[in-house]
């Protein structure tokens, strides 16, 4: 295997940050796509590995972005087809859509340094079998999902039961274990995400939040490429470039 992956995104200020460190380390490439801004989308089967990222749109919202349509018939046919994805956020979303579930608003947005616990199940699985059985991550979505037909749930939170999930070599993340303190601060200058965290949370709401962040990312940072690099070696196959 070549060790390139094709990095879907919905908006420039939401690359794989931590995931792409961890991957560029490792001797990787990636292929970065924004879709948002009318890139084509290239076959998945030239990809050893396929990341989707997250987005200010809604996983449903093919009438203001019809690319989405195309989008998820592409992540059904490669996730049915065996291949590796890694959703976080709306890409967990778009994931889940994919495969026959649900999306659709919550009950409440959830935003904010908060826990994460994982399933029983978690514990057997290749990726998340080593992670803490808790630990905080950042939380910024007011989507959520069900369960996909044959999927196999890892992980909840208090205010949303599906967090994680795997089907077969798929695994969608809603958190966002990735963001650096800069990168959190970079989200509130979309005007879209700095509106919607101060109805949320009131005013000072972004410097609360980055505060949040650069508090738990010596913690989030590490688990964000360990996880990614479990990944990588048990489900993806690529081996380390930079080990001999």
């Amino acid at each position: 295997m070549s060790g390139t992956l094709l990095v879907l995104q919905h908006i420039a200020c939401e690359p794989p940050a931590a995931f792409e460190d961890e991957l560029r380390d490792r001797g990787h490439e990636l292929v970065r796509v924004e879709l948002d801004e009318g890139d084509r989308l290239p076959d998945w089967r030239d990809f050893d590995a396929t990341v989707v990222m997250g987005g200010p749109m809604g996983a449903y919202d093919e009438d203001a972005h019809p690319w989405l349509a195309e989008e998820k018939r592409a992540i059904r046919a490669a996730a049915h087809a065996g291949h590796p994805i890694w959703g976080v956020c709306l890409g967990a979303q778009l994931l889940a859509g994919a495969l026959g579930a649900a999306v659709y608003p919550g009950s409440e947005a959830e935003v904010g340094l908060l826990a994460v616990e994982l399933t029983a199940a978690a514990a057997e699985d290749p990726v998340f079998g080593a992670a803490p059985a808790s630990f905080p991550t950042l939380q910024w979505h007011g989507d959520t999902f069900d369960l996909p037909p044959g999927a196999t749930l890892l992980a909840s939170s208090s205010a949303y039961r599906n967090q994680a999930f795997v089907f077969e070599r798929a695994y969608g993340l809603q958190f966002h274990l990735e963001v650096s303190p800069e990168l959190a601060t970079e989200w509130g200058e979309v005007p879209a995400y700095s509106t919607s965290l101060e109805a949320i949370r009131g005013p000072g709401a972004l410097d609360r939040l980055v505060a949040e962040v650069s508090e738990h990312a010596d913690a989030t940072l590490p688990l964000a490429r360990d996880l990614f690099g479990h990944w990588l070696e048990q489900v993806v196959g690529v081996p380390d470039k930079t080990m001999g």
